[in-house]
């Protein structure tokens, strides 16, 4: 479950979020953490347990600067999941990171890249000095094996070094996906959007349905389940209603799907390239349909 680009640099909450019976996930972003203390948390992951989640995501913004990420992702591990977890690689040169990774080998780190040169990086990443903190993760991640997949984010910032950063991952020895589109923020907001780079702009297939609510789902920090990371709303509470409210994510998923609001009497459906609540968050961030609506030239 990919997130949008800007939202890893940007958003200030700490997430969990997971995919079912056999996935989940859990999120950690920015310098602010907010949510549960670590007895939530424990708790949270029981019922996650319970639930018969096996792959667990952690993710974010920057899971690794959480000061309860070790314990978290040890925990997670001791109750059987397979942990992943989404960075932006710079912990991973840190002593105490490697030295938890070499006692509990993660699934897969993901890692995002936002430049092949530290003033590109830098500015994209408006942080002074990431570009050499990412390049030592690397070094790090190489020199101890870890299963590390790159994810080459393309913005109107950085968009004239996509080769470069291409070929910085292959130079790794890593493999790599590009990612050119950019949804809205989950609260509406439309300024990852307007950081595109128009001319690298990719179509989605057509969608044809999604077992979000079924077979995966999102927590966020204060264990609030919904059916993933863009359909927030409706949802349930993990904590106070335990796992006996996930069959409830079913129906939600469905209604969730529905082409109402902005959506209503679309004659294209069939052909659809953009879920539902992906559609809604477009719309609530000024509707511009040609970079989700066929009939705004989406995809033609």
């Amino acid at each position: 479950m990919p997130g949008g680009a800007l939202e890893l640099i940007e958003d200030r909450v700490q997430d969990f979020t997971h995919r079912g019976p056999v996935a989940a996930a859990v999120r950690s972003t920015g310098e602010r953490f907010e949510g549960l203390d670590w007895a939530g948390k424990e708790a949270l992951l029981q019922t996650l347990r319970d639930a018969g989640v096996l792959w667990l995501q952690i993710t974010g913004g920057e899971a690794l600067i959480d000061r309860e990420f070790g314990a978290a992702y040890e925990y997670a591990h001791q109750l059987g999941m397979m942990v992943q977890v989404s960075s932006n690689g710079s912990s991973l040169r840190k002593q105490p990171i490697r030295g938890l990774f070499a006692h509990r080998r993660p699934y897969r780190l993901t890692l995002s890249v936002y430049g092949a040169t530290a003033e590109t990086y830098d500015k994209v990443t408006r942080n002074r000095g990431a570009f050499g903190r990412f390049l030592k993760g690397l070094d790090a991640a190489r020199e101890d094996r870890l299963p590390v997949r790159l994810n080459v984010i393309v913005s109107d910032g950085n968009a004239h070094e996509t080769a470069a950063m291409v070929c910085l991952a292959n130079s790794y020895g890593f493999p790599h996906q590009v990612f050119t589109n950019m949804p809205p923020t989950i609260d509406g907001e439309a300024n990852p959007l307007a950081t595109q780079a128009l001319g690298h702009l990719k179509a989605r297939s057509v969608f044809t349905g999604c077992t979000a609510g079924h077979t995966f789902f999102h927590v966020n920090p204060h264990g609030i389940a919904s059916i993933c990371k863009v359909g927030r709303d409706p949802s349930v509470n993990l904590i106070t209603e335990g796992v006996e409210a996930l069959p409830r994510l079913g129906a939600v998923a469905k209604s969730l799907q529905l082409r109402t609001g902005g959506c209503s009497g679309c004659t294209k459906v069939g052909t659809c390239r953009t879920c539902r609540p992906l559609a809604r968050l477009y719309q609530e961030a000024g509707d511009r349909r040609e970079l989700y609506c066929q009939l705004g030239g989406y995809g033609s």
